[in-house]
């Protein structure tokens, strides 16, 4: 029985290395509300600093992540712009061809086609200069009046633990898994020198 226990050490330490790796990450999100233990008050590590978490996450992405400046150069960028322009088409055509009947029939009465589509073209060239301007302008004003930072930190803050707890298990979760096979493998080579060190 003690040579069996002897050639199993390996294994046990093998099993205790894995344990203690899949204790300490279950800690990270367990439990979820503090608990009383010898005195102690034992609470997992995000549920306990979720709002310090919710706080830095918030930070990162409004300082390193999310800029107004990149979005609204992103959208004038003349592709995206250029994009836009059939659907721009469209409601002039409809305006000039349709809403100019209703609204002022006498002038859409003395518009002739040619006169409709210099109207047209004058308009596209006019929209595709003021476009990037007041998108610009937009960008600019949304940066002062929205607070990245404090939105993203109170969105996660709100976050239930088991959302929290879903969310970085989705991103991590085969992290998690080789972080525990580690604890298992140098386990296992603790049990051999262990092993060695019995048999000099």
């Amino acid at each position: 029985m003690h040579s069996i226990m002897f050639f199993l050490q390996p294994l046990i330490a093998a099993f205790t290395g894995w344990f203690t790796t899949w204790i300490a990450i279950y800690m990270l999100f367990h439990p979820k509300e503090p608990k009383r233990f010898l005195g102690i008050t034992i609470q997992g590590v995000f549920p306990k600093r979720k709002k310090q978490f919710a706080a830095q996450l918030g930070f990162i992405v409004a300082s390193e992540l999310l800029h107004f400046k990149e979005i609204a150069a992103h959208i004038t960028d003349p592709d995206q712009l250029a994009a836009l322009k059939p659907g721009i088409e469209k409601h002039i055509d409809t305006f000039l061809n349709v809403r100019l009947k209703e609204k002022m029939p006498m002038i859409a009465m003395f518009a002739g086609e040619s006169t409709i589509a210099k109207i047209k073209e004058g308009l596209v060239e006019e929209i595709d200069l003021m476009l990037p301007e007041v998108i610009g302008q937009y960008a600019e004003n949304l940066e002062h009046k929205i607070d990245i930072q404090k939105m993203v930190s109170e969105k996660v803050e709100q976050f239930s633990t088991d959302k929290l707890e879903n969310l970085l298990l989705s991103i991590m979760t085969k992290e998690f898994r080789f972080v525990e096979l580690i604890g298992a493998v140098l386990g296992f080579m603790i049990g051999l020198i262990q092993m060695g060190l019995s048999l000099l």
